[in-house]
């Protein structure tokens, strides 16, 4: 897959283990110019990390609760491409609280705060990079978990999160093909991250993969940034609205 001259905006890299970095490196390994940032200064020595080894174009911080930075992210687009062909949207975020207690002790802010970050965000970024994408058309990625369809033991809030970030992908889908913008969700299967440690239960949920899955292998950010790569070419072109599963097969099977 080409993607020479194609410009490539990667909200969520935190580091070179995370599935936004998988990506990222396929991006560029199939030739487009890419950026990304980053959403605090702790953060930052490891997004450099990353940048000295992909030469990304531009980093810029943004914390995406925050309009302002989100501002910035898109002057710096202007200022440096004037345009955009992909966006993709690696963000999620909930309390740890909200994965250690009961799902019915969410709180009202920590259910607002769960779903501004998790799935409001896309619709904003969708929003802020229409205006560069319009004329050329463009390719917006999100990220999913199974846990959106069926109750995954330890998943909780993230559940009902990403449920509504699916039905907003498809909603986004639908306004954005007039101006030939396409929108799609991946959802991997389990994948070893420094984020999904905080997830009870996710050794174990790695070893299911293996014994109960038609393919027994565990998803990996190579196998997720390969197939991104793929709905960000052409040779996608007429694939929009969907949620693609990267999993092994594992969504096909009962308990």
């Amino acid at each position: 897959m080409n993607l020479s001259g194609k410009k490539a905006l990667i909200f969520g890299i935190a580091n070179n283990r995370s599935i936004a970095y998988g990506i990222a490196r396929s991006l560029k390994e199939a030739g487009a110019d890419i950026a990304f940032t980053y959403q605090n200064e702790r953060l930052l020595s490891r997004v450099q990390k990353v940048d000295n080894e992909l030469n990304a174009s531009f980093v810029v911080k943004c914390d995406v609760t925050d309009s302002t930075d989100l501002d910035l992210v898109f002057s710096e687009v202007e200022k440096k491409w004037g345009s955009v062909d992909i966006v993709v949207h690696s963000l999620a975020f909930t309390p740890t609280n909200c994965l250690e207690n009961d799902f019915t002790k969410t709180s009202k802010e920590d259910f607002s705060q769960t779903m501004e970050i998790s799935v409001f965000s896309l619709i904003d970024i969708a929003n802020r990079s229409t205006p560069f994408m319009k004329d050329n058309g463009g390719s917006i990625l999100t990220l999913s978990f199974y846990g959106s369809q069926k109750v995954m033991t330890g998943y909780k809030i993230m559940g009902p999160a990403k449920a509504a970030l699916e039905s907003s992908v498809k909603y986004l889908a639908d306004e954005l093909g007039a101006h030939k913008i396409r929108v799609n969700t991946l959802s991997p299967g389990p994948v070893k991250t420094l984020a999904a440690s905080i997830f009870p239960n996710f050794k174990k949920t790695m070893e299911i993969v293996k014994e109960r899955t038609p393919l027994g292998e565990p998803t990996t950010i190579t196998d997720v940034g390969n197939f991104a790569t793929y709905l960000c070419s052409d040779l996608a072109k007429n694939i929009t609205g969907g949620t693609h599963y990267i999993d092994s097969g594992g969504h096909i099977m009962g308990a």
